[in-house]
């Protein structure tokens, strides 16, 4: 008698673990319990009748078994997704993004107008994070994401690197010398701080006063309003700089640790509206990298 398929999300979960080599990985890909996950693949294991994955002190490697099973798993997803987007139609062109929030508000939301006039049917939903996920959210097709290199759990290309600088509204009055004297904003646990910025500028500071927050998006507009200086970088400011609403009062720019990367969901390639998404990115972070 012919055996029958495993539960589909037994596999799932199974593709998830793979692609993390660590349950918890996975768990928060798929919004549930480590044990939960754990439990998923030990039934698909008894299921198979072999193990899947070496169970490590610190991570997962996948079995003989399971580097078998796994690109056949993997193609059966591709070809569900595609199946779908043939019956749906429509819905082969709705992508979801997902990125912080201020580069959805001071670089992307900007932009979308252009977008939409050469791909008006590519319906986007626009999903913001306060901090960047440590791995991409369930459900994204592309991510664009601020931090240190991600790990390659998923397609990652570097996008633009970086130079972050203070500024200003245009009538604040300042000079390097006092510098540590006025009112000092920043976006918080960033390697690309005030600290560094002094330190790469050559500057002796004693411990100036500095509020942070959570995003950029408060600091910025505290500094629009008058109220002091903040670091920003040429990808969220320029087009405020453009605008004449803040202004860069030092020439001394120094290069971010951080990045923006672009990460493509394993179905990101078979959805045509995702890909048209990600290379008119790619396209404008171009035409910004070139003035």
């Amino acid at each position: 008698m012919q055996k029958r398929l495993p539960p589909l999300g037994w596999l799932r979960t199974f593709e998830a673990a793979s692609r993390h080599l660590s349950f918890t990985g996975a768990a928060r890909d798929l919004n549930m319990t480590q044990s939960a996950v754990s439990q998923q693949v030990k039934s698909l294991e008894r299921y198979l009748g072999q193990p899947l994955f070496v169970r490590r002190p610190r991570a997962l490697e996948l079995t003989e078994a399971g580097i078998t099973y796994l690109p056949v798993v993997r193609e059966a997803f591709r070809t569900l997704v595609r199946g779908t987007q043939a019956v749906t139609g429509a819905q082969q062109n709705a992508v979801q993004v997902q990125s912080n929030i201020t580069f959805a508000v001071n670089w992307l939301a900007p932009r979308l107008p252009r977008f939409r006039a050469t791909h008006p049917d590519v319906q986007l939903n626009i999903f913001t994070e306060l901090w960047e996920p440590r791995e991409m959210a369930e459900g994204a097709a592309v991510e664009i994401r601020f931090s240190l290199r991600p790990a390659d759990t998923v397609r990652t290309e570097l996008l633009r690197a970086d130079h972050y600088y203070p500024v200003c509204a245009p009538d604040y009055p300042v000079e390097l010398e006092d510098l540590q004297r006025q009112p000092l904003f920043d976006c918080s646990n960033l390697l690309s701080n005030w600290e560094s910025w002094v330190e790469d500028q050559g500057l002796n500071w004693t411990n100036p006063q500095i509020t942070y927050s959570t995003t950029y998006l408060v600091s910025m507009s505290v500094a629009m309003a008058g109220g002091g200086l903040c670091l920003v970088h040429d990808t969220i400011a320029r087009n405020l700089i453009d605008q004449g609403r803040l202004i860069a009062p030092f020439n001394h720019r120094a290069e971010m640790p951080e990045a923006y990367y672009l990460l493509l969901s394993p179905q990101a390639e078979e959805t045509p509206g995702a890909v048209a998404f990600a290379n008119w990115v790619r396209a404008e972070i171009r035409a910004d990298s070139a003035i």
